[in-house]
């Protein structure tokens, strides 16, 4: 996996670049590495096979979501603005930091051993406690970095354990193993059923479904709105994958026993994500509870064991990638809108009369906001509509309808920052624009467009 090692090289040299000319070339050598990174990934395109003693496996599809995941993390470093919002930032550490993170990530969607799963977990893991907490000024993000690292700590630890079981169930740690060894022999073992269900809880925690969802809008609201980003979008694209791997590939023969620990994880996260996001003034803590309830619909995803699951959570990721960069990304370009207390302004006010300061900025949170609601013309409706066209196939009506009536109810919260953009404000000055932040603006726009209103081009090409 030449990502892996490259990114783990440039991670290296980045921490160096940082005592040169005050980091003035950090950003942009960030930017060149993933790119180069993103490239050295074609070089094992149409040559599947398994690297490091069969532990990582390599194929186009997987190769695909390491480009998916390298791809959104440029977009996310070029408005990252060297984390001026940061009081005294070392922004060499953090894009090194990023970068190792990548590393995990990667590891985490290319698995085929469940010990290189649990390091991907850990290095993933351990690089976002350390980013959560860079704000060391700020006490809400001490406070959210330690309660992020000590429930994640217990998590591991619970993952863990569930990869020790199934071993002693199954003996062995490859995924291939595991399915062979549960195709040949119909009786599992309790180690074995254990193992899932605690390696599930590992896992889910680390996707922010509920019920083990509880830390997610304390840690989202704490940590820097970029960190936040990149929590809610490549770490949760790299556990659904991870999901995706174990539930697809290893348990496929136990698919009725794990579908109901899923089913009710997906209608736990779906109420509990859109009603409570509705009474939420913060923008932050506002799309925490809506990641909570785009968490239940990957699982959804999930629950669909068939060729055409792997599309369509690539597909709903891809486009809930898109619109999160362009929700959080205009409200780091809001950063400079303070309150009383001379903190940035992160609540839904934050907004209020952006379409006269700047038609532009409100054209990209509407667009955004409709996607992640998923309303029509955008990519938000066909990755849902793709998701419960296969919950339908298997019959989980119930889960529909479910997902129905609170994708309604998301409706409502997700219109509230669009009507605080036409209401008034007293702030009448036009808002100046990093040409980086519209050229990432325009990409991320146009993509929920295109993919809205020609979804086969992703969908078919799959």
């Amino acid at each position: 996996m030449y990502p892996i090692l490259f990114l783990s090289f440039s991670g290296l040299i980045t921490l160096f670049l940082g005592f040169f000319q005050e980091g003035k070339w950090v950003k942009p050598a960030t930017i060149l590495f993933l790119a180069i990174a993103s490239i050295s990934a074609f070089i094992d395109w149409n040559k599947p096979g398994a690297y490091f003693f069969n532990m990582l496996q390599v194929n186009n599809f997987n190769l695909l979501l390491s480009l998916v995941i390298l791809i959104t993390a440029i977009l996310i470093v070029a408005i990252s603005d060297n984390f001026k919002e940061i009081e005294y930032a070392h922004s060499a550490e953090y894009y090194a930091i990023m970068q190792f993170s990548l590393v995990g990530a990667i590891m985490m969607t290319n698995f085929q051993s469940l010990i290189m799963l649990f390091l991907g977990v850990e290095i993933l893991s351990v690089s976002m406690y350390v980013l959560t907490g860079t704000d060391k000024r700020n006490l809400r993000g001490n406070e959210a970095a330690i309660k992020y690292f000590l429930l994640g700590a217990f998590a591991t630890g619970i993952l863990l354990f569930g990869i020790a079981m199934i071993y002693g169930g199954v003996g062995a740690f490859e995924i291939d193993a595991i399915s062979g060894t549960l195709a040949s022999n119909q009786a599992q073992s309790l180690f074995l059923y254990i193992g899932l269900v605690m390696l599930l809880i590992g896992l889910l925690f680390k996707l922010a479904a509920a019920p083990f969802h509880f830390w997610t809008p304390d840690v989202y609201e704490g940590a820097p709105t970029i960190f936040t980003l990149f929590m809610a979008t490549i770490v949760k694209t790299a556990v659904v994958f991870a999901l995706y791997r174990i539930l697809h590939q290893s348990f496929q023969n136990m698919h009725l026993s794990w579908s109901y620990i899923l089913a009710g994880c997906i209608a736990l996260s779906l109420i509990i994500g859109n009603l409570s996001a509705v009474k939420q003034i913060s923008f932050k803590r506002m799309l925490a509870f809506s990641s909570i309830s785009h968490a239940g619909f990957l699982l959804l995803g999930l629950l669909h064991v068939s060729k055409t699951a792997d599309k369509s959570l690539l597909f709903y990721s891809v486009s809930y990638l898109l619109a999160s960069t362009s929700a959080f990304g205009v409200l780091l370009a809001l950063k400079n809108e303070r309150t009383e207390n001379g903190r940035s302004n992160e609540n839904i006010s934050v907004f209020k009369g952006l379409a006269t300061r700047s038609p532009f900025l409100s054209a990209v949170l509407i667009i955004s906001m409709l996607s992640l609601a998923g309303i029509p013309l955008t990519g938000g409706f066909w990755s849902k509509f793709y998701v419960l066209t296969d919950a339908a196939n298997d019959q989980f009506f119930y889960l529909i309808v479910l997902a129905l009536l609170l994708t309604a109810v998301g409706v409502y919260y997700y219109f509230k920052p669009i009507i605080t953009v036409f209401e008034k404000s007293d702030i009448q000055e036009a808002i100046t624009i990093n040409p980086i932040f519209k050229i990432i603006f325009v990409l991320t726009t146009l993509g929920t467009l295109v993919l809205g209103l020609f979804p086969d081009l992703l969908y078919g090409m799959i």
